[in-house]
């Protein structure tokens, strides 16, 4: 890690334990595992552009400076979670850490957002709840994949009734809630663009 990188992490722990919060705490405001929170603060990994701006926002601190005091994150692989449930989002974040230690994994509540983040940055799997609130995870998993042809997709729910509606996208697959390290692992092996993980 460079001198920025350094930095950046020394001022994330400072941020963070101004605020008075645990590594666990500001993971799940960030909808991250708290293991990621752990890596930006050692300075082993740094958070992509997209999540220095939440950072930014969340400690109402300038954004330019944070970005100037990190570089784009390495070649890892990008997941993202989508899931208008924030409780969910957190826990199943961590299945997949524990699953994909090496990802860098980014949860979304909002959809928008993480279209946002799929243009700005190359998803290579997305786990999409079906149901969004007012949106659909079927029209996401469109959107992303006009986005990128080759996002993998992965349907998350607690209703199986949805399979049928799951399987006429180009989804990769469907797990029943709650995520689990299996069910990831299964997954992992179907997916219709493998990445190195």
């Amino acid at each position: 890690m460079n001198n920025a990188g350094n930095i950046f992490a020394e001022n994330l722990r400072n941020l963070r334990e101004k605020r008075g919060l645990s590594q666990k705490q500001l993971g799940a405001k960030m909808f991250v595992s708290h293991s990621t929170i752990a890596r930006w603060e050692n300075g082993t990994r740094l958070p992509d552009a997209a999540m220095i701006l939440r950072l930014s926002k969340f400690f109402g601190v300038d954004a330019n400076m944070l970005l100037q005091l990190a570089a784009q994150s390495d070649e890892a692989p990008n997941v993202i979670m989508v899931d208008d449930s924030s409780v969910i989002l957190v826990d199943s974040i961590a299945v997949m850490e524990e699953v994909i230690p090496n990802a860098n994994i980014t949860g979304f509540i909002w959809p928008q957002e993480a279209i946002e983040y799929a243009k700005r940055n190359r998803v290579e799997l997305a786990v999409l709840d079906i149901e969004l609130g007012s949106s659909s995870g079927l029209e996401l998993c469109r959107t992303l994949h006009e986005i990128n042809p080759t996002t993998n997709v992965v349907f998350l729910t607690a209703y199986s009734d949805y399979s049928l509606d799951a399987w006429q996208t180009e989804a990769s697959g469907f797990i029943l809630k709650p995520l689990t390290p299996e069910g990831v692992k299964e997954q992992l092996k179907k997916l219709r663009f493998p990445f190195s993980k």
